[in-house]
């Protein structure tokens, strides 16, 4: 499912315009992104938990050559999904 998928779903569930769910779609996108470069960690109850965690850095090997490369440290968002969406899923 795509962006365009979830504003068109909206859209026909409560009766907008397609301008006025993608509107809302794209903001609770950015809510989420904002909060998770300030804070760090956002939790959405009965859906889950994202949170920036930083990888250590590490040796590596590329594949083609067989050589050792250093991998820097970088920050990735991870989640964590909730109780009910568990249970859902199952």
């Amino acid at each position: 499912m795509t962006k365009k998928d979830i504003v068109k779903t909206l859209s026909d569930k409560y009766g907008l315009s397609q301008v006025d769910a993608k509107k809302i779609v794209q903001g609770t996108f950015d809510a989420i992104i904002d909060t998770l470069c300030e804070h760090g960690r956002i939790e959405l109850r009965n859906f889950g938990v994202f949170e920036v965690k930083t990888r250590k850095p590490r040796k590596a090997r590329n594949p083609r050559t067989g050589e050792e490369v250093q991998v820097p440290e970088k920050r990735v968002v991870t989640f964590k999904p909730g109780r009910i969406m568990e249970e859902r899923i199952k």
